[in-house]
């Protein structure tokens, strides 16, 4: 038999192409094993990624400034602990919770939680010495099949509390997907991919994200090539399950990651199809930051006999203690001059601005560079290409200052951010919790601070609810202080609500030079904050961007 091939390369080597048919076969298959090593390839890369992130990490934070603990903070440092309650209802509702026994994560180690010899090699190689309190109480009880409701400040090591179990269960003989994750964000996603061959070492498991912005074809090849887990964001997992894509058919674990805003963001009803699809009898774990009505109703239909491990009890600082925080007043035309004072001020190793608009992000992060600072916005319009550049350059150090809108900002998971800064104030008080999450993370120091214009004095009011926390107060030398405005209570009326519907309106006491309604803005333009205006929304920010 003679295969058809161009006759220069005939004339070149012509004995090289007279093969037999069994030589075509052995050919054929060694193509498709060299497709499956492309699918082990890519996992190695996220597991040798995973290896520089780290090593590029600890050579900048030896050159990072530690943050010193506010005073209040610096005689007494708060351990996180797991707490517990008896078996019964969850704020009112009917979702039955088993609680562990009261467990101190310091005493016990990674081997007392029943993870295997190649599990605990792969913690020592990534730096894990004694597990976290979210691990301690999480781990044992996922290996045992349970259903599990976590609940921890963020940047606790919950990523591990999950990752860990399902590696000590996966047979890496089944080559389709065994584990699905659900993740609100992409960075969040990838950010889960890189754990996972952190903690995946020295195993044959094999991990595959798919996720919104990038080649939907590529992911259909490499989900064809096989893995064991699945790490997706709602909407493309959607996508690909509507092409016949993907078979969640041998789906025996259900990870829900960061609930809390999954739901907040709209994809409600997307995850409930997804877990529709999953066969019965599954095992599922929902981890969040926060615990709102939605989380606790998600719970109550999809997990069942669940095991509570929560570290933040109701009317609990839902922050990380060792996070230094406090909210600087300022007028709405020299915010931007408050943020160079502020920046200067603390000379921060990394911090991440927040701001509450994408057209607001642009605007601070071209002020920024004009000033001299090595800074980058990310957010929701870039392409997933330019949003994994500009992180890769905030975790190599390129950059210093990396301005973030909150839809991205969940996903922001680096080491050495010592500081936070909140230009604008988030529109829900729980977006504040994830926030300032990304600094003081798994034991480091941390700082966090918030610029507030006196019509956002309400905002703050609720923020510090949320957090069962009062932020200190903070000045810039240079930058004026408005007061902070008080509100008057509400006293209801006798014929039925009179008023504002929501609070009493802000007292602001009389001030020469102001517009004759409490606002002395002098004319300044907003960069994404700054509320009402004469009844107004600023037409510079109403929500353009979003």
């Amino acid at each position: 038999m003679k295969v058809f091939v161009p006759h220069r390369l005939e004339a070149e080597h012509p004995l090289a192409f007279r093969v037999s048919p069994a030589t075509l076969v052995f050919a054929l298959f060694g193509s498709l094993r060299h497709r499956d090593l492309a699918t082990r390839a890519n996992t190695q890369l996220w597991r040798d990624k995973a290896d520089r992130l780290e090593a590029a990490s600890e050579h900048q934070g030896d050159r990072l400034p530690r943050v010193a603990p506010s005073a209040p903070q610096a005689g007494v440092i708060k351990e996180l602990s797991l707490q517990t309650s008896t078996a019964g209802n969850v704020e009112s509702d009917d979702l039955e919770l088993e609680t562990e026994t009261e467990t101190e994560a310091g005493t016990i180690t990674f081997a007392d939680l029943g993870l295997g010899e190649i599990s605990l090699r792969s913690l020592e190689r990534a730096g894990f010495t004694t597990p976290s309190p979210i691990q301690a109480g999480l781990i044992p009880a996922a290996l045992e099949g349970r259903d599990c409701l976590g609940n921890a400040p963020t940047g606790t090591g919950k990523t591990a509390a999950f990752l860990l179990p399902i590696l000590e269960k996966i047979d890496e003989r089944e080559r389709r997907p065994q584990v699905l994750i659900l993740a609100p964000t992409r960075e969040l996603a990838h950010q889960i991919g890189t754990e996972f061959g952190r903690l995946s070492f020295g195993r044959r498991s094999f991990a595959v994200a798919v996720v919104g912005g990038e080649s939907i074809i590529r992911q259909q090849r490499m989900l064809g090539q096989g893995c064991q887990v699945v790490i997706a964001t709602p909407g493309r997992l959607m996508d690909l399950m509507s092409r016949n894509a993907i078979r969640l058919d041998k789906v025996k674990t259900v990870i829900l990651d960061e609930a809390d805003q999954m739901l907040d963001i709209g994809f409600r009803p997307a995850v409930e199809e997804i877990l529709r699809s999953v066969p019965e009898g599954r095992q599922t774990l929902l981890l969040s930051a926060t615990m709102p009505k939605e989380v606790r109703e998600l719970a109550q239909i999809f997990l069942k006999d669940a095991v509570d491990v929560r570290l933040i009890k109701d009317n609990e600082d839902a922050t990380i203690p060792a996070i230094r925080q406090a909210y600087i007043m300022v007028a709405n035309d020299r915010k931007f001059d408050l943020l160079i004072g502020l920046i200067r001020r603390e000379e921060p190793g990394r911090a991440i601005v927040f701001c509450r608009t994408k057209r607001g992000a642009d605007r601070v992060g071209m002020l920024l560079r004009q000033e001299g600072f090595k800074a980058d916005t990310m957010h929701g319009n870039l392409s997933q290409a330019q949003r994994n550049r500009v992180l890769h350059g905030f975790r190599l150090g390129r950059l210093s200052i990396l301005v973030a809108t909150d839809v991205v900002g969940r996903g922001i998971d680096v080491r050495g951010v010592t500081h936070v800064i909140n230009f604008d104030l988030p529109e829900d008080p729980e977006h504040y919790v994830h926030r300032i999450g990304r600094t003081g993370r798994m034991g480091s120091d941390g700082a966090a601070f918030s610029l507030v214009i006196p019509d956002q004095g309400k905002m703050l009011d609720q923020i510090e609810r949320a957090i069962s926390r009062e932020l200190d107060s903070d000045v810039v030398d240079g930058i004026p202080a408005p007061p902070r405005p008080f509100f008057r209570p509400q006293r209801p009326a006798p014929g039925g609500r009179r008023g504002p519907a929501r609070g009493g309106r802000p007292f602001h006491p009389p001030r020469r030079g102001g517009n004759g309604n409490g606002n002395n803005n002098g004319g300044g333009q907003s960069y994404g904050g700054g509320g009402p205006l004469k009844g107004r929304r600023d037409r510079s920010t109403s929500g353009a961007g979003r």
